[in-house]
């Protein structure tokens, strides 16, 4: 499909915003999705064009994620138009919260690494954070934990135990962020993983697993890797 064409010049049948309401949003590809939210171009250039040098230079749809009005901001797309992105984006990770919370027990790391993905697929501080369950596996809620340069060794598990105790939780999955975008877990994340597991099943608890996230879409769940 060419792409520096102005949508205008298209044929009605062809645009993005006709196809979407006619035949769905699966009937477009990212950028033509992303079009319709920019909604205009500039002199000479589509907005499909303009959607995809954003999908282009913030490293595809799930860089949005991370995106800043800032790194959304260009020639022809103003603060306007990045509040329509951003506010998109916060819908779907709202819209992939609630799914969560309303789904089948949470048992299989898989689906924790991609629901956290929607907040810190690229984050650039460490992040450690818990999912607290019920007795069935269902979320009850989350909460980051720390923020910042951590050492495992300093990070207790008493807080994190504190806070599931008070949620009325039977079980808790862990979860942290490696910057450097590897998800390997460190020595010291396998030490305090196994201190997290023997202090939960001192007070009742269980931990079910630790995932480690790194940068698109990796991840590592630290009871695959048999940390304890």
């Amino acid at each position: 499909m060419a792409t520096d064409y102005l949508i205008r010049e298209l044929p009605e049948g062809e645009r993005p915003r006709e196809r979407l309401l006619r035949q769905g949003g699966s009937s477009l590809a990212d950028s033509e999705l992303l079009a319709v939210l920019i909604r205009t171009g500039r002199k000479g250039v589509s907005a499909i064009q303009m959607a995809m040098d954003v999908l282009r230079e913030n490293g595809g749809l799930s860089g949005l994620l991370t995106a800043t009005p800032h790194s959304l901001r260009r020639n022809g797309l103003g603060s306007a138009k990045a509040a329509s992105l951003l506010a998109a984006v916060e819908l779907g990770r709202r819209l992939a919260r609630e799914q969560l919370l309303d789904r089948e027990p949470l048992s299989r790391p898989v689906d924790v690494a991609r629901y956290l993905a929607l907040r810190y697929h690229t984050s650039d501080q460490e992040v450690m954070g818990a999912l607290f369950l019920d007795a069935r596996n269902l979320l009850l809620g989350e909460r980051e934990m720390f923020r910042g340069t951590l050492s495992r060794i300093s990070v207790e598990p008493r807080e994190i135990l504190r806070e599931c105790l008070q949620r009325g939780a039977s079980s808790i999955y862990l979860f942290h962020t490696h910057p450097s975008g590897d998800p390997e877990p460190s020595a010291e994340d396998l030490l305090f993983t196994r201190r997290m597991a023997e202090a939960a099943e001192i007070v009742g608890l269980r931990l079910v697993d630790h995932v480690v996230l790194g940068h698109r879409g990796r991840w590592v769940s630290l009871r695959e890797k048999s940390a304890w």
